[in-house]
């Protein structure tokens, strides 16, 4: 390009440096563009029987590559350009900045399309989603850690394009000392929640969509951030915990290995009540109610009060929710049968009066 220009000149034709330059970067921008059209209609072609994963990532980086050749094909530009020193300098540490932020940008895609495609596999609303909860849970604590970790390694790479900033960076590392202290214990509990993080996604003692009892309220894992956990509770309200909490507070995870639940059910009848015709009427109970699983029914007496005997009904379902219900199910329909059946069997309260001798009540009447 710069021997074309060389032979315009020589033939006497004059151009400006700046005119020369805008010849040069229009001509570059208009091949690298041609290129790029070029190569994604080949690439187009080549994945047609590719898996998605392949065609998500021709489609989704499409416009990200178009921008990295054009900085690329612009910072050849600025270097065959006629343009001073300085101005080439600064053209091409602007441009580079500019191509950290897209390989960053790449980067962030490229992760986001290959967790998407991953998690397809896996089904939340299915009947018993252990392995699916499992699997979204990691998956979402590290594509936080790996957003936070892009970030700052593409602004520490754009920092380090500074010759200032770098060497206050170098000189900031050798001198740790006091202002290393002084940072550490300033980010202590972000850096505390990250690890925490990462130690949830190891261990995991509690995955998206888990049923929780925490802090005395019942809720579903909804969100769980690279700082804190939302709990969605039954009542829909939200309760917000950073994730330390759930690696030094003791809770209740109903979800843990399976999500199916017994349910109890505690009811207090009269000891003239027949048990077995409350165990046969409980087991039709269960055996009509979708909400049963077919695993657990059982009927004890587990105390005996002065007036009232205990009873504990237990009933199971494939998750926590349909364990609320079934308990509820159970309840309403029983007490409306002894009401009907057996009311005398209902706790009551009795007393004996004595009854004044029949003198006494003569005289009352009179």
């Amino acid at each position: 390009m710069t021997e074309f220009l060389d032979d315009i000149r020589a033939e006497g034709i004059w151009l400006p440096d700046w005119l020369a330059s805008a010849i040069i970067f229009a001509v570059v921008i208009s091949v690298t563009l041609f290129a790029h059209r070029l190569l994604f209609r080949l690439l187009t072609r080549l994945i047609e029987g590719k898996d998605l994963l392949w065609r998500s990532l021709v489609s989704r980086l499409k416009r990200v590559v178009r921008l990295a050749m054009l900085v690329a094909a612009l910072s050849f530009g600025a270097t065959i350009a006629p343009l001073t020193d300085l101005q080439s300098a600064t053209v091409r540490h602007i441009l580079l900045i500019f191509f950290i932020v897209l390989v960053a940008w790449m980067a962030k895609i490229v992760k986001h399309i290959w967790m998407t495609v991953y998690l397809r596999r896996f089904k939340l609303d299915a009947e018993d989603n252990l392995l699916a909860r499992k699997h979204v849970t990691q998956t979402r604590i590290v594509e936080r850690i790996a957003d936070l970790l892009i970030v700052v390694v593409a602004i520490s790479a754009c920092m380090m394009t500074f010759d200032a900033v770098r060497q206050y960076g170098v000189s900031l590392l050798a001198s740790a000392g006091v202002a290393g202290i002084v940072i550490g214990l300033a980010l202590q509990p972000v850096l505390k929640n990250l690890f925490a993080g990462i130690q949830l996604a190891i261990t995991q003692p509690i995955r998206i969509d888990d049923a929780l009892l925490v802090e005395g309220e019942w809720g579903k894992v909804e969100e769980i951030t690279s700082t804190y956990v939302v709990v969605q509770l039954w009542d829909w309200r939200r309760l917000i915990l950073p994730l330390s909490y759930f690696i030094e507070n003791p809770f209740q995870n109903w979800t843990r290995e399976s999500s199916a639940l017994i349910g109890t059910v505690m009811i207090y009848l009269d000891y003239s009540v027949p048990l077995e015709v409350i165990r046969r009427k409980v087991e039709e109970i269960a055996k009509g109610s979708p909400l049963w699983d077919r695993r657990v029914v059982n009927i004890a007496v587990t105390d005996f009060r002065e007036a009232v005997m205990e009873i504990r009904i237990l009933v199971s379902a494939s998750n926590s929710g349909r364990t609320f219900d079934l308990r509820c199910e159970v309840r309403e329909k029983l007490i409306d049968f002894i009401q009907r059946e057996y009311p005398a069997a209902l706790p009551r309260m009795r007393a004996v009066m004595n009854e004044p001798p029949v003198r006494d009540r003569r005289e009352a009447a009179e």
